[in-house]
């Protein structure tokens, strides 16, 4: 019995090890395992983070869709116009503006180390068309997606931003592959970072 007690009390002081981060990966603890880093003593800052990707179209179609405006004949519209930035599953900005929030905010659920309610002050979704480049990626026009996220925490919200481009992608993704199926997502990145021990980071 006195083993099995002295035994006990050495497997007790190597599991308060796990607790502590790994020096430079923090993600791992000392003893080399995966877990959820441990951010108990570090100080609440005023965390940003900015992210981006970009959709590339395959073909002219979508993009003359979304830049097409309605034409109007006297007093009718013509049928065979759609709404600028609209397809036939509707409007694809606001809807992939939508599902960028949404992802931002379900990012502990997709990411599994992240940490779950770290109370996002924020999350904005810009979405840009661009127009096609001859000679580039570009060549059938773009979307560029650009996300940023705040909150006051222990933590940062990269993988918020980063995810909420992501979802946003995706979405224009679905509402486009009707004409457009060889669409491309590409160049998701954080460009900027704020808050917590490191500071800033910029790209």
């Amino acid at each position: 019995m006195p083993r099995q007690l002295r035994a006990y009390s050495q497997h007790r002081r190597n599991d308060d090890e796990t607790h502590q981060n790994h020096p430079v990966l923090p993600h791992l603890n000392t003893r080399g395992d995966m877990h959820m880093t441990n951010v108990g003593s570090k100080a609440s800052t005023r965390r940003y983070a900015r992210a981006s990707c970009r959709v590339h179209f395959t073909n002219a179609i979508t993009y003359n869709a979304l830049t097409t405006t309605p034409t109007t004949t006297g007093s009718e519209t013509s049928t065979n116009a759609r709404n600028t930035n609209a397809l036939a599953k509707g409007d694809v900005f606001a809807a992939a503006r939508v599902a960028g929030i949404m992802a931002a905010k379900k990012t502990p659920d997709i990411v599994p180390l992240c940490h779950p309610s770290i109370g996002i002050d924020s999350v904005s979704v810009d979405i840009e068309l661009v127009g096609p480049e001859t000679g580039k990626e570009e060549g059938f026009g773009a979307v560029e997606i650009t996300a940023t996220v705040t909150c006051e925490g222990r933590t940062g919200v990269e993988m918020e931003a980063m995810t909420a481009v992501m979802g946003a992608a995706l979405t224009v993704y679905d509402m486009c592959k009707a004409n457009d199926k060889g669409m491309v997502i590409d160049a998701v990145r954080l460009l900027e970072k704020r808050g917590g021990k490191s500071g800033v980071w910029k790209r």
